[in-house]
């Protein structure tokens, strides 16, 4: 994952546009994803599909050719959405453009502009006070154009109709944290998905934030609202700083419940954000007249750390194990989501737990109250409790009793009760 991320990296991405297009095709290389354009000015709800933008080039040079500010060295130092410029400018009428952090004074702050034409470059806040007074040659080299928005779809069918969403981000530039974690990660667990049999299907879809999930919605809202049982945005999941959650705006779905069980078997630091911290695509798929169960997983929540949104989210803040934490978090949501099926005890009464190998035949102080998980399950096990009601209940992780539930069905202990699908 850490090398994909290495890869992709040194893409310039926005909302559309070709960087959008070679993302999508080298994760290509690794799942089949189905690229898909729709047209500039087309209406997605009470939004519209910007025109199509590129950037080749942009600078601020001295006099003699020096440049001061190059988006060679780093893309995130142009506006993004910025209109083309070529011209003089005095420092006094350069200044309205410039965009830096004064309390971050070495790092260089992410800026778009989207919906109102405007052009601008952003630079560490040091960069900013060294800049002379003088006259400065200014030149982006991008184009605004009719084109599309760009974005990838991949649908895994399973036993069931029943469909678990995954969505992640591919717009961002030059960050590591906020945008190429949830893509890599997202790579790595659909080809996990098509490795192995899987009892719901799932629709894994990366996108242009907001205006690429209005999009989508636009398309499939009313198959999702029919289909998702549960969802799930991926972003910022690379650091190893702690686990979180945003949940969705009553907190009560089936997403909810298996993303804050797996945190509070978790190790490390873990935080459950209310909806009112929303702040990424979930906003959009848990709206009114949408409601989709969606919650979003990180680990550092956006907005929550502070190389977010600047030059400090780089490929020194995201880390290998950081990667395969994020990565393990939302295997562990998948994993409690497909085994979390409805039992029901196929004895009267208690079983004699001893003429099954579950419970020690000499009765000694020591192991008098041995395999409570079992027991637990046993009792709980009514056919009314889910897999995920009965660990929260008894304070189990659901992959441990879930392998108790195995070996009691095997045993003939219990019986599945398969609901309609």
């Amino acid at each position: 994952m850490y090398a994909l991320m290495q890869r992709l990296f040194p893409i310039y991405r926005s909302l559309t546009g070709n960087g959008v297009r070679e993302t999508l095709r080298i994760l290509g290389e690794r799942i089949p994803i189905q690229h898909l354009e729709v047209p500039s000015g087309t209406q997605v709800f009470d939004w519209t599909i910007p025109q199509e933008w590129n950037i080749r080039d942009a600078y601020i040079a001295t006099a003699d050719g020096t440049r001061v500010v190059d988006f060679r060295q780093n893309t995130l130092h142009v506006v993004g959405y910025s209109q083309p410029v070529d011209g003089w400018f005095t420092l006094e009428q350069l200044q309205p453009h410039l965009y830096s952090l004064e309390k971050q004074p070495d790092a260089i702050p992410y800026v778009t502009s989207y919906y109102s034409p405007r052009w601008g470059f952003c630079l560490t806040h040091r960069q900013r006070e060294g800049l002379q007074p003088g006259t400065y040659r200014v030149v982006i080299d991008s184009a605004l154009s009719a084109g599309s928005l760009t974005y990838g779809e991949l649908l895994l069918p399973g036993e069931s109709s029943r469909e678990i969403f995954l969505s992640t981000n591919i717009c961002h530039p030059s960050m590591a944290n906020n945008e190429l974690s949830g893509p890599v990660i997202l790579t790595e667990l659909a080809q996990w998905l098509m490795s192995r049999p899987r009892r719901y299907s799932y629709r894994l879809i990366f996108i242009p934030e907001t205006i690429g999930s209005l999009t989508y919605l636009s398309r499939n809202l009313a198959v999702m609202q029919e289909r998702v049982i549960a969802g799930f945005t991926l972003s910022c999941l690379g650091d190893e700083r702690l686990y979180s959650c945003v949940s969705s705006p009553y907190a009560d779905t089936l997403a909810d419940r298996i993303a804050r069980h797996v945190l509070a078997h978790q190790e490390g630091e873990t935080r459950i954000h209310s909806f009112l911290e929303r702040g990424s695509d979930e906003r959009q798929y848990c709206s009114p007249g949408v409601d989709l169960p969606v919650v979003a997983l990180c680990r550092s929540r956006f907005g929550n750390y502070p190389e977010y949104h600047t030059s400090l989210d780089n490929l020194d803040l995201v880390t290998p194990a950081g990667l395969t934490g994020g990565y393990r978090y939302v295997q562990r949501c998948i994993e409690g989501l497909e085994t979390n099926r409805l039992y029901q005890s196929t004895r009267i009464g208690e079983p004699q737990l001893g003429k099954y190998g579950l419970y020690p035949t000499l009765h000694l102080k020591q192991n008098q109250f041995s395999m409570p998980t079992v027991r637990n399950l046993l009792v709980y096990a009514n056919g009314r409790n889910d897999l995920l009601s009965i660990a929260e209940r008894i304070g189990e992780p659901i992959w441990n009793v879930h392998a108790w539930a195995r070996r009691l069905l095997e045993l003939g202990l219990l019986r599945e009760i398969t609901p309609d699908v």
